[in-house]
């Protein structure tokens, strides 16, 4: 009898055994089949895309996130996402983006995390990737949500002089990031359900920056505009910071191609934003290094400390890439954008041996005022915390990459 017990127990430890080692293979068939592959061969667009969804299998997982929320970087990647899927079609990279809409805004059309009332110009621009996913699922959440974000804009504090302060905890202030936050979503929303009628005051915002932030001298922008000139980091008699990020600048080309995209061919302040985007494009082409590269503050290539950053370029690349295509800049321009694109594969973009890439030298964060306080100062811009895969560094590259079909 205690034989039989012991053959007994024996068979059912063997056939536990062997049940653990079948489901062990099946889940590690399972994991192969799900695993990432990225071939050298795909388009560099292709390659980033697939990395991401490597480190962050759900896209607020990117930059560490420990939970899902809406922001305004995920907005970026997840926008740049969009636009590969258009060229590809593949489907994988249209549900990232569904996933991540699915994620942050419920049923009722509830933007997570969101307050209109903090009136962050910042909270904008994710809804970029709204349009689309209400073309394509017809899910009333997302028109809810778009209809949210243009009453911030409608209720949004503004400047004297007509523009949207970066956010109501920065009274008065204009900030460069700001014009790309806000005003391309503007724009398409004026476009898709508003019959163009915004176009002057979207035309305004980029006004009040060219009136209020231009350098006489090098034809950069300062990185933001305090009209109240309260804040301590603002120039006396003019209101602007003291410093050219170039991660700020390049928020603004982009806005500025982007928004052409929407502005009527016939509206009188369109060939308004082509000549600023000449100009801006042409003031930072001076600045251009030998590797194609631009360097964290733009102007101060040679000074202690600066470096070679990565938003910031891929930004300008896409600018001039995108810029040229359209017929808004002169053909050299392309030129630079392949050299600059070139620069970031040479310089700043790293390949594991299973194919994934990642980009380096990515300025984490930068503003001005808050707590801790944030001067706008040489020394300020290079002390930033320098980050692998940023989300900052993602989506541009993405967009770049497009852009110039690379």
């Amino acid at each position: 009898m205690i034989n039989n017990r012991k053959k007994i127990y024996s068979a059912s430890i063997l056939l536990i055994g062997l049940i653990v080692l079948s489901i062990g293979k099946m889940n590690a068939q399972e994991s192969a089949k799900n695993e990432v592959i990225i071939s050298k061969d795909l388009k560099w667009s292709e390659r980033m895309a697939l990395s991401i969804i490597k480190r962050a299998p759900k896209a607020w997982q990117m930059d560490n996130n420990e939970k899902p929320k809406w922001d305004y970087k995920l907005g970026l990647v997840t926008m740049s996402f969009e636009e590969l899927y258009k060229k590809t079609k593949n489907p994988v990279y249209a549900n990232y983006v569904k996933e991540y809409g699915e994620t942050v805004i419920n049923s009722s059309g509830e933007i997570m995390n969101y307050k209109l009332e903090d009136y962050n110009i910042d909270n904008v621009n994710a809804g970029k990737i709204l349009f689309d996913l209400y073309k394509t699922t017809k899910d009333k959440r997302y028109l809810i949500a778009m209809q949210t974000l243009r009453k911030q804009l409608e209720t949004h504090p503004r400047t004297n002089s007509g523009g949207l302060w970066h956010k109501k905890i920065y009274p008065y202030q204009m900030w460069l990031d700001g014009l790309y936050m806000g005003t391309p979503f503007y724009a398409r929303y004026s476009t898709e359900f508003n019959k163009g009628k915004d176009f002057d005051d979207i035309a305004k915002q980029f006004e009040q920056i060219q009136l209020h932030t231009i350098d006489k001298n090098t034809g950069l922008l300062f990185h933001a505009w305090d009209e109240s000139k309260q804040m301590p980091w603002a120039n006396k008699e003019t209101g602007v910071s003291p410093n050219f990020w170039s991660r700020s600048i390049g928020w603004y080309m982009m806005a500025l191609v982007d928004v052409l995209d929407y502005m009527p061919k016939n509206h009188p302040k369109r060939k308004e934003l082509i000549q600023y985007l000449n100009e801006i494009s042409g003031a930072v082409a001076k600045y251009q290094d030998a590797s194609g590269l631009w360097y964290q503050v733009t102007d101060s290539a040679t000074k202690e400390g600066n470096y070679l950053e990565a938003s910031g370029s891929e930004m300008f690349v896409y600018a001039f890439a995108k810029g040229v295509k359209k017929g808004y800049l002169p053909s050299e321009y392309k030129k630079l954008a392949e050299k600059g694109f070139d620069g970031l594969l040479n310089k700043l973009i790293t390949v594991d041996p299973d194919g994934e890439i990642h980009i380096t030298q990515v300025c984490a964060s930068a503003g001005l005022g808050g707590n801790p306080y944030r001067d706008g100062s040489y020394e300020y811009y290079i002390k930033e915390k320098i980050k692998i895969d940023n989300s900052h560094g993602l989506g541009p590259f993405i967009l770049a990459a497009l852009e110039l079909e690379k």
